[in-house]
């Protein structure tokens, strides 16, 4: 009777444990066919953002102490470093350059010794606030209404013409769309601008590019 158990009680040593091993081979198997959290992602990224505008702009009554003052047509372009304060509000610091044109009869502060075109550099700060949001076919706020202000600390050029700097200031509309790439928006912008110092006003037209991180 011992000569039969004893084959039984080896056989079962062995096949306990991987009827064992078979049995959690199911949970585990189970385990891996469970479906992965789905990724998303924002419809419109914001955040951390740099943009690019430019286009022609103007100035009415370019600065000057003596002699006329023309209308002068120019070109800007500016570059913007900023954040997105939520989904409404934006703060940024920039950088702008622009160019305009001037006959010889525009002088300046120069008392005659320059004429001509002038230049100017503007770092500064600016604010942009959205308005009103439109949803297109997903229910994505894509399109906006929003106006934009800023400040800048402007030099001119040549020295000659336009020796001290000035305060600007700027504000105006403009229409923003977030494109379906996500980190993209395109705008359009309208911008009244003021030198403090000089009370000359200008305005220019600026097409955007925006990228958010």
């Amino acid at each position: 009777m011992q000569k039969v158990l004893a084959p039984l009680a080896l056989s079962a040593a062995l096949l306990l444990p991987a009827m064992a091993g078979a049995q959690d081979t199911p949970s585990a198997g189970s385990n891996a066919m469970q479906d992965r959290p789905a990724v998303t992602f924002d419809e419109v990224e914001r955040g951390v953002y740099f943009g690019v505008y430019g286009g022609p702009s103007w100035i009415t009554n370019p600065p000057a102490d003596s002699g006329p003052r023309p209308f002068s047509s120019g070109q800007m372009a500016q570059v913007e470093l900023g954040v997105d304060l939520g989904e409404r509000l934006s703060l940024g610091v920039f950088f702008m350059g622009s160019a305009n044109r001037a006959g010889t009869e525009y002088v300046g502060y120069s008392q005659g010794a320059a004429s001509g075109d002038f230049t100017m550099l503007v770092p500064g700060a600016v604010l942009r606030a959205r308005l009103v949001g439109f949803a297109d076919s997903q229910e994505v706020k894509r399109t906006w209404i929003y106006a934009r202000a800023g400040v800048g600390y402007a030099m001119f050029s040549p020295k000659k013409l336009l020796p001290d700097s000035d305060i600007l200031v700027f504000a105006g509309p403009g229409v923003e769309y977030y494109t379906r790439l996500r980190h993209f928006s395109v705008g359009l912008e309208v911008v009244g601008n003021y030198l403090a110092s000089k009370g000359a006003f200008g305005f220019a037209v600026a097409p955007n590019i925006r990228y958010a991180f």
